[in-house]
């Protein structure tokens, strides 16, 4: 079977085609976009990023990892997975904070799996709930207790000794030796207890030889302890602990607020894996994990369970809700010979499937595709770590020769070390290491006062030069839930027929037969004898037999449908909606439009992104659902039938010529959420969503999304600068340390200079970033979205 030319899907025994369009294609939305977007070559890292050849009883884990915080991260622990027996492959990923692991099912589970790697500092486990990643609290409260006493014996006694002021109090040599010793204790208990993690990354980085940002700051702070602990048995005073102790917390305290910004996003794929479908049930009654199901098996679904792998009905007829697959907001019927999607639940009847001939689901497809574009998602971590290569061991020889050329040059081997320490502190890259996470601080409140959650850097690497802004319709544009958004009733009250409808409906688990039911409090215990058929359902009340269905269900139950109703149904089915036939007494006394209604404020929204952006809508619906939304000016274009992978790679070809940001909600928008280059998520949506999202917006206010662009260009330029002022400290405090003209004292006043200058920096309000004026649609949600066309009274729903 062939697979479709834009997303991969199997295109099934009937591929869409047209002649102007080379390549096969699941369905017409995916032609339509390839037919727009055209092909796009894959880049070199998309082209020699093949997917490793597992043996067939593999198993695949996603584990949550705490513990990273760089790219050495991920070499050390996909070299524990090259070592562990049974282990195929390992493939780790800093920016999703997970491991994926491809395994022998008799050798390991996945707990067993957990503890392999769970070693060395790293923490990995099924669930991220409960781990700490970074630097935790206790760490930083213990470490900056401390350090607080320190700097107060600092300050009293030993600063003015070594500038020469008089000494305050003089001291006496126990009483040095015990101010020197508490100074000790004070520093080691800092740098090996709140400075593990950075002492780790520095040993992770020696073991896989890749030199990176800790390996440097932790020279630093493990010279400075390691001279001053010499100079103090040796009857020494000129100590510099306090070299040791600023530069751990300094940058303990920038990693702490990096990682508690991307804690928000760690258990994406827990919550994947979690709706994955682990048994199947077979006709039989008995039951087997669905890896062992055989192409052809016949599997036996029942109502609210998820259909397994992807197959075809073979006996029974139900509604399917593809919500979580396709984004189309009303439920599918099949019957037998129509195909179905691993993932999706059937809702109000039983039917065998006889599994495809690959026995895989289509949300195991999502769960991978989501992986292999968050995990390759590039960030500022790695071009940092990319520059710490280049920049450490240059640090290093710098500080090697500064100090061997004064050593030959006739200066004390205490003085050319002492020229050595100082070109490792003021090379530490605290100002470096806070210039990010503070301003990105900054950024995150500026958006919580907009009422918008950042859960990733990213955002304000991205944000700002966002080109296109690509807009979801179901739970996004228009509200997720089915709701009644139209009643016709030419002859009778309209609240008669909603009454007279929900109350049979509510003894049907049809999603449709839920929204009606929810529109009106009805009694079910009105209603006799209620039968259930496949495209309607009857029951009598007051004395009446109710037919309500769709409208050739209720005439072929033998009710006449009048022809003002008949065009009703006709204009209904053009705008997206389910028109829903309610009968009795011999004809169909009203209609129903069941459907998904607009957000208010939608089309100002749109405006303001048009005015910067170009706006494209992508959906799951069909061309009807989304045909009110091509008519606005702001929309420049509009694919509608997409499937969850072709949304992906739609915004994956988009992003080949432009940068994009993709605003959605919904389970099947998390990869093309992971695959734009800013994905922003209705707080309303699913969890999925929002965990694949840069940002999520907050109290269902879609009116907050041109902020988070504003407030992303605000923060990159607060970063920027950050930056700059880190890398000008560099270019010209090195150059003197390595001259001798400061030594470690000075540099660390230095070091901590910058940090300062750093932190105020980061601490104004980001500006130029006013929040975008909440307004809603000049003619009224309710006067456009309601009911059009409505004859006889009409009352809102």
């Amino acid at each position: 079977m062939p697979d479709c030319t834009l997303c991969d899907l199997p295109t099934g025994a009937d591929p869409v085609t047209a002649p102007a369009v080379e390549g096969e294609f699941c369905c017409r939305g995916c032609l339509t976009v390839y037919r727009e977007l055209g092909d796009v070559e894959l880049s070199a890292d998309e082209e020699t990023d093949a997917t490793p050849e597992y043996p067939a009883a593999a198993e695949m884990a996603y584990l949550d990892v705490a513990g990273m915080h760089c790219t050495t991260c991920e070499v050390y622990l996909e070299g524990v997975g090259e070592e562990t027996e049974g282990v195929y492959d390992a493939d780790a990923s800093y920016a999703a904070g997970a491991l994926r692991v491809a395994y022998d099912p008799e050798a390991h589970d996945e707990d067993d799996l957990a503890t392999h790697f769970s070693r060395f500092g790293y923490e990995a486990g099924t669930d991220a709930g409960g781990r700490t990643r970074g630097p935790s609290v206790g760490r930083l409260l213990v470490g900056g207790f401390l350090g607080m006493m320190a700097m107060v014996w600092y300050a009293v006694f030993l600063y003015p000794t070594y500038l020469g002021l008089a000494q305050p109090v003089r001291l006496g040599r126990f009483d040095g030796l015990y101010l020197l010793a508490q100074l000790w204790v004070f520093a080691t208990v800092i740098l090996l207890y709140t400075g593990a993690p950075i002492l780790r990354g520095a040993l992770v980085a020696v073991r896989t030889r890749r030199p990176n940002v800790d390996l440097l700051v932790a020279l630093a702070a493990v010279a400075a302890y390691v001279y001053s602990t010499a100079v103090m048995v040796m009857g020494g005073r000129e100590v510099y602990f306090d070299v040791t102790i600023v530069i751990v917390l300094a940058v303990s305290v920038g990693t702490y607020y990096e990682e508690r910004i991307k804690e928000r996003a760690a258990g994406l794929l827990a919550d994947l894996t979690a709706l994955q479908v682990a048994d199947a049930r077979l006709v039989d009654g008995g039951t087997v994990p669905v890896e062992a199901v055989d192409p052809g098996e016949e599997l036996l679904v029942k109502p609210g369970e998820r259909i397994p792998v992807d197959g075809t009905v073979v006996d029974g007829s139900a509604a399917v809700d593809e919500a979580l697959v396709t984004g189309e907001s009303i439920p599918e019927r099949v019957a037998p010979g129509d195909s179905v999607d691993g993932g999706t639940v059937v809702t109000d009847a039983p039917i065998t499937v006889a599994a495809g001939p690959d026995t895989t689901s289509t949300l195991d497809r999502i769960v991978e595709l989501l992986w292999d574009i968050q995990s390759t998602k590039p960030g500022a971590q790695r071009l940092a770590d990319r520059l710490a290569t280049v920049f450490v061991p240059l640090v290093l020889l710098l500080a090697g020769a500064a100090a061997a050329w004064f050593l030959l040059a006739g200066a004390p081997a205490n003085e050319a070390l002492l020229i050595g320490l100082g070109v490792l502190v003021v090379s530490c890259p605290c100002a470096l290491g806070l210039a990010t996470p503070l301003a990105v601080a900054a950024g995150v409140t500026a958006a919580a006062d907009r009422g918008v959650v950042v859960t990733t850097p990213a955002l304000f690497e991205d944000g700002a030069s966002v080109d296109t802004v690509v807009l979801d319709k179901t739970g996004t544009l228009s509200d997720a839930d089915m709701q009644i958004v139209g009643v016709h009733a030419p002859d009778v009250d309209p609240e008669d027929v909603r009454r007279r409808a929900a109350a049979v409906e509510s003894l049907s688990s049809h999603p449709i037969a839920a929204a009606i039911a929810d529109a009106v409090d009805a009694d079910p215990a009105d209603v006799e004898q209620f039968e259930s058929h496949d495209r309607g359902v009857t029951g009598v009340v007051e004395g009446d037999e109710i037919a309500v269905g769709h409208p050739d269900f209720v005439a072929g139950a033998g009710h006449e449908l009048p022809e003002e109703l008949a065009d009703q149904v006709e204009a209904a089915a053009e705008g997206g909606s389910v028109p829903v036939a309610v009968g009795w007494r011999g004809r169909v006394r009203g209609l129903l439009e069941v459907g998904d209604r607009p957000r208010p404020g939608w089309k100002p929204v749109v405006t303001a992104l048009a005015e910067d952006h170009r706006v494209v809508v992508l959906s799951g619906d069909t061309e009807a659902a989304t045909a009110r939304y091509a008519a606005h000016p702001g929309v420049d274009e509009v694919y509608a039938g997409v499937p969850p992978e072709g949304k992906a790679a739609t915004v994956r070809r988009l992003a080949e010529t432009e940068r994009v940001a993709m605003v959605g909600d919904g389970s099947n928008d998390a990869p093309a959420l992971a695959a734009a280059d800013v994905g922003v998520a209705l707080e309303s949506g699913t969890q999925l969503a929002s965990d694949a999202a840069d940002a999520i917006v907050v109290g269902d206010d879609l009116g907050a999304v041109p902020d988070v662009f504003a407030v992303a260009g605000g923060t990159r330029r607060r970063i920027r600068g950050n930056l700059a002022w880190a890398f000008l400290y560099n270019a010209v405090a090195i150059p003197l340390a390595v001259a001798g003209v400061i030594n470690p004292l000075f540099a660390a006043v230095a070091m901590a200079t910058s940090s300062l200058l750093v932190v105020t920096n980061s601490a104004r309000s980001i500006a130029g970033t006013k929040p975008t004026e909440r307004g809603s649609d000049t003619d009224g949600a309710a006067a456009e979205e309601g009911p059009e066309g409505v004859t006889g009274a009409v009352r809102p729903t």
